[in-house]
């Protein structure tokens, strides 16, 4: 069943957006207006070319069966009918998954944090596996990556890493990799040679521009301190690094790189993830009822995802899918389990749609 009222939304919403591009061209309207707009018809222009390609089908069908009257072109019709039944079915499918409600964030940058959870040096250890396990799917994806804040633990690994992932698509791919992951392993700090359990979490939040979120200076409070590396030597000779405390929602974030200026941009770019996943997660919670079949359930304490090493297993708890590539995914190769969680969540939302 193609949800015929849903695909002229999107056709009136697609003919709006062309012509106000058209209009608003060379007329001085905001930069960040026309962005957007360009955004909203890059994301559109697929899914109208797929609406267009079915309903071109039905047409031909259509015109092909006039055609089986005619004693002259019945055998061509019936051809031309049989080559288009059997596309019809693909074209349906791809239809049905373009028509699927669409995460606005989807197409955004996204921002990645990780920290280690229960374990000690071990899970700052596994903190370290995961940041390079996204590094290197990043890098294979083309996207580009900014470091905004890391924390170095002491053996090794890390206390914190937030960075900065842009690129296509990049929030859609990694969206679903928010969640506790959990490492089974014997740690190198362990002479008895027994497996332990350590965990780290990760969240992925989509980029937010001031345009989402605006935060009233009256909101925040800015602090500024000088950083410490290693042994407690000052990193810097000025009192540069940057606290950021979002006094509403008592939400603190910090940058610590040289330049003041630029840390406080970074915090700030931070915060305004934050502040919108926050909005996000609670617009989720109100839809709560309908988002049992989706893949899980967004929550940063979810365990989604053991790594097993004694066994070269990586186990996606949310969808039952494992696979003995242990050395693979952690060297990035993670478009066997990015693709699985998107084609599950598609599947959910079809079901809901069918329901």
């Amino acid at each position: 069943m193609i949800p015929t009222q849903r695909m002229q939304e999107i056709l009136n919403r697609f003919a709006f957006i062309e012509a106000k591009m058209n209009a608003v061209a060379g007329s001085g309207t905001n930069p960040a207006e026309i962005a957007q707009l360009g955004r909203d018809y890059s994301s559109l222009l697929p899914v109208v070319a797929t609406i267009r390609d079915w309903r071109q089908a039905e047409v031909d069908l259509a015109a092909a069966r006039e055609m089986l009257d005619d004693p002259d072109m019945r055998g061509l019709a019936e051809d031309e009918i049989e080559a288009i039944e059997a596309r019809l079915p693909g074209l349906e499918e791809a239809l049905r998954l373009a028509l699927l409600p669409r995460d606005a964030a989807d197409e955004r940058a996204a921002i990645i944090e990780i920290r280690p959870g229960t374990g000690g040096d071990e899970a700052a250890l596994f903190a370290g596996d995961l940041w390079r396990m996204y590094l290197r799917f990043a890098e294979a994806q083309g996207w580009k990556v900014e470091m905004l804040e890391e924390s170095a633990a002491e053996l090794g690994g890390y206390k914190e890493v937030v960075a900065t992932i842009r690129g296509a698509g990049v929030f859609a791919k990694l969206k679903f990799e928010s969640g506790v992951h959990r490492v089974q392993r014997v740690p190198v700090t362990e002479a008895s040679g027994r497996i332990h359990t350590s965990a780290a979490t990760v969240a992925v939040l989509p980029e937010a521009e001031e345009i989402d979120i605006d935060i009233p200076a009256t909101d925040i409070r800015i602090d500024t301190y000088r950083s410490s590396g290693a042994g407690g030597q000052h990193v810097n000779t000025t009192d540069s690094a940057v606290r950021i405390t979002h006094l509403p929602t008592g939400i603190v974030v910090t940058s610590s790189e040289k330049s003041q200026h630029q840390n406080r941009a970074r915090a700030m770019e931070v915060l305004r993830a934050r502040l919108y996943d926050r909005e996000r997660q609670m617009a989720d919670i109100e839809r709560a009822a309908s988002r049992k079949g989706q893949v899980g359930s967004g929550d940063r304490s979810e365990r989604i995802r053991t790594y097993n090493f004694a066994q070269g297993r990586v186990t996606d708890h949310r969808i039952g899918l494992t696979l003995y590539k242990l050395d693979q995914v952690l060297a990035g190769d993670l478009v066997e389990l990015t693709d699985a969680l998107i084609a599950a969540d598609q599947a959910a939302k079809l079901a809901e749609m069918a329901e």
